[in-house]
């Protein structure tokens, strides 16, 4: 049994709701009662029902925080620690879904009354969707981080997050601390990027430190514990987006002291990571950022972006425009091509400068009698445009004026020649005006991972804007885009869920939270081939942004 836990978050970091009621169209869901639970209208079509807490308490009359109802309830703290209950339906959804759909993301941007700076400092909120015959269920949990456990119960910032240090109360204090960063000690473990599901059923939570990787349950979002690692391979950091398969779980390891990267590999069922091969630095003085990566069916894609490491700004107090990074475009860009079996690098280019959070897909191009010429790499590009990192300060996204700030984006494309030639290339894959030149968070079919593939689904921008506002699915073939946009609404990332037994690339639903800018929310499900939309679920409050997510297949 769940009990009534109530996070206290002052007034001004969250929107009221427009009204407090659900819909009340119905779609394939009958309402056996509603409840009212201090206020907050919940459905209760469950049997047994399911647990449900309480927002916090109404607002005092004349309580002087309120002055932040301007501010859009993507970027709020989440109201309360945990709420679980079954969502009324408008629409239809399909009885073939099963499953959990599940997003993590920082959602916790203060802790007593200090306020965080950046979008990705905040403390891990887990959310999930449980679809089963045609009904949907919603819950949500903050994860049980070290650091989130240590700032409860001290009222204070405890560990190094993206952009914020902790505040020593002396000076010995101070040296320890610096003495923790170099150790590890003090690096956050708030795993508030992504969630994953293992080949063997296994699901955790990651962010960029290794010590951040956190098993959770997928049913009731209870914290079960770090995700230990078996092997001695020792380093701190890691790409926040390994990839996963049934099969495998594939990550890069950066080399700070040595600047390169460690390709390795885990089995399902195991912890322990095994070494594929390294890949050195072509350039620079440190290692580049790679949030992320791709891969084809036989080879890693280990990219290597001017924007790297930098020990001196991880060493300082305040943040810098690039936090924990250093723009060198002197150093170039790089891609790098190992195999998976062998653990060589069969091709190693310069690229133009780019700038990439997330890569989308890769594949590999044979001549017509099956020799390899080429591998594609399509990625979410920035432009060579470093400015999208402070872009994501929280002030710059809370105080939107109707000014058109969101940075250029496009689907980058990258051919890296298998002929021994030293230049890849790097165009658009697309017009970027498709999708209204913002281009981040994305999915695809995961039968093509590594694959030709046509479809992708990603957010893009209906400008003016801060922040993508829209959800955009790429046809790479056509080279067109088709567009969900809803005025004043932040979409999360789109998640595609394949048909059981489909044989199309886009026969599926594509999956989104929605934080609407009177303070509400829902989830959204479009059709995955039309782009139309096929069912809405209203959650009980607006919800705070979040990043990225997995499927867990029901058993």
């Amino acid at each position: 049994m769940i009990r009534n836990i109530s996070l206290q978050v002052p007034d001004k970091y969250f929107n009221p709701m427009a009204s407090d009621r659900f819909s009340e169209k119905k779609g394939l869901v009958a309402i056996r009662k509603r409840d009212v639970v201090r206020g907050l209208t919940v459905t209760n079509v469950v049997t047994p029902p399911l647990p449900k807490t309480s927002p916090p308490p109404p607002q005092k009359s004349g309580d002087r925080r309120d002055h932040s109802s301007h501010v859009h309830v993507a970027w709020t703290s989440v109201r309360q620690e945990r709420w679980e209950g079954e969502l009324v339906v408008d629409g239809e959804i399909p009885l073939w879904l099963n499953g959990t759909y599940l997003r993590n993301g920082p959602g916790l941007w203060h802790i007593g009354d200090y306020n965080f700076r950046h979008l990705f400092d905040g403390y891990a909120t887990l959310v999930k969707l449980g679809f089963r015959g045609g009904r949907v269920t919603f819950g949500h949990r903050q994860i049980e981080s070290e650091a989130y456990k240590a700032a409860k119960a001290n009222n204070k910032l405890c560990f190094r997050e993206f952009s914020e240090v902790p505040k020593p109360d002396t000076f010995l204090a101070y040296v320890g601390e610096l003495a923790g960063l170099f150790s590890g000690s003090s690096l956050t473990d708030n795993a508030n990027t992504g969630v994953v599901r293992l080949g063997d059923g296994r699901v955790v939570c990651l962010t960029e430190t290794q010590k951040g990787s956190i098993r959770i349950d997928p049913e009731t979002l209870d914290t079960l514990g770090k995700f230990e690692y078996s092997d001695s391979l020792g380093g701190l950091i890691h790409s926040a987006h390994p990839v996963v398969t049934e099969t495998e779980f594939l990550t890069l390891l950066p080399d700070l002291v040595s600047p390169g990267y460690l390709v390795v590999r885990m089995e399902p069922g195991s912890n322990e990571r095994k070494v594929i091969g390294r890949v050195s630095c072509r350039g620079g003085p440190a290692p580049g950022w790679v949030h992320s990566f791709p891969v084809t069916e036989h080879y890693v894609v280990v990219p290597e972006m001017p924007l790297r490491y930098c020990a001196q700004n991880l060493l300082r107090a305040e943040p810098t425009p690039l936090y924990k990074f250093e723009w060198h475009p002197e150093s170039k860009g790089f891609l790098h091509v190992m195999c998976k079996k062998s653990g060589k690098i069969v091709a190693s280019v310069e690229v133009p400068l780019f700038v990439t959070f997330h890569f989308i897909n890769a594949y590999e191009e044979r001549d017509e009698e099956g020799r390899l010429t080429a591998i594609v790499a399509d990625c979410c590009e920035h432009n060579a445009d470093t400015t999208i990192l402070d872009k994501l300060r929280l002030q710059n996204l809370r105080s939107f004026n109707g000014q058109d700030v969101l940075p250029d984006a496009r689907v980058g494309r990258f051919s890296i020649p298998m002929d021994g030639s030293p230049n890849g290339k790097l165009e658009a894959a697309l017009d970027p005006n498709e999708h209204g030149r913002g281009m981040d968070m994305c999915s695809i079919n995961p039968a093509y991972l590594g694959k030709n593939y046509r479809y992708a689904y990603a957010c893009g921008a209906h400008r003016p804007c801060n922040f993508p506002n829209t959800i955009t699915k790429i046809d790479l073939v056509e080279k067109k885009a088709k567009n969900w946009y809803e005025e004043g609404s932040v979409p999360s990332e789109p998640f595609f869920v394949a048909r059981p037994g489909a044989t199309v690339e886009d026969d599926g639903v594509v999956i989104s939270m929605i934080s609407e800018k009177n303070g509400g929310g829902y989830a959204l499900l479009l059709d995955g081939s039309t782009f139309e939309e096929i069912a809405r679920a209203k959650f009980p409050y607006g919800l705070p942004y979040g990043l990225h997510g997995c499927w867990v297949p029901n058993k």
